[in-house]
């Protein structure tokens, strides 16, 4: 298993990627928004670069995330379906989940009790 940290913004926000199988498993820590969505925005790049299409996100230490994390999301999103992938958030805690029920983005992201169920075969 391959694991590094990729970007931090101080007590903010920071990306932990690990290669878990054929996923790319990215656990987002603290808070996503105007200020620290581009720290997201480089590893979904990343791995998207290298081929990595199946991308899961680990939400269970994500505590907040605005329109601007949105928004990273769905660009990589589409991105990683065209390549023949897709996103899947895993263990989404109530306040993240909001979000994206008021926003409508539950419904073009699948999303995943447990890591575990995230994670192909």
């Amino acid at each position: 298993m391959y694991r590094e940290q990729i970007g931090s913004a101080p007590g903010r926000f920071r990306v932990e990627v690990r290669t878990m199988g054929a996923s790319e498993v990215l656990t987002l820590v603290g808070e996503l928004d105007h200020h620290t969505a581009e720290l997201l925005r480089v590893p979904l790049e990343r791995a998207l670069d290298v081929g990595r299409s199946r991308l899961v996100l680990d939400c269970s230490r994500l505590e907040f995330c605005d329109s601007s994390g949105l928004n990273v999301l769905l660009v990589a999103r589409l991105r990683a379906e065209a390549a023949g992938g897709g996103i899947h958030l895993a263990r989404m805690r109530p306040v993240v989940a909001r979000v994206f029920e008021i926003t409508g983005a539950e419904a073009v992201f699948t999303v995943h009790d447990s890591l575990e169920s995230a994670l192909p075969g």
